[in-house]
């Protein structure tokens, strides 16, 4: 089992994100297989010093479906992170990033996220 450390300190969002769902995928060995889950543990820290560039945070805006007519909820990303924090923010992309498949649940829960 291999563990990886990033430091999201002065780093694009974007940017960590990226890293941190190649490195779930297992796409940084050379044994990589695309059906298999690999043993990659992934912490990510000094979320809260992440960057996030000044109109994304007013502009993007984060969707919900209750499955309900007229259920659709719409969140800007300002209040998306005053109320769960930048980890969570992080979190959701790297999760948007990962394979549409049964191994996404699987992969997600090797992240590890500490502000």
């Amino acid at each position: 089992m291999k563990q990886i450390e990033i430091d999201a300190k002065g780093r694009s969002l974007g940017r960590v994100a990226s890293e941190a769902a190649l490195l779930l995928r297992g796409k940084d060995s050379p044994s990589f297989e695309r059906h298999i889950v690999p043993e990659n543990k992934v912490r990510i820290i000094n979320t809260r010093l992440v960057l996030v560039s000044g109109n994304k945070i007013k502009q993007k805006t984060y969707t919900r479906y209750s499955g309900y007519p007229g259920g659709l909820k719409q969140e800007k990303m300002e209040n998306f992170i005053s109320r769960k924090g930048k980890g969570e923010a992080i979190k959701k992309a790297i999760y948007g990033m990962l394979p549409k498949n049964k191994l996404r649940r699987i992969m997600i829960k090797n992240l590890e996220i500490i502000d």
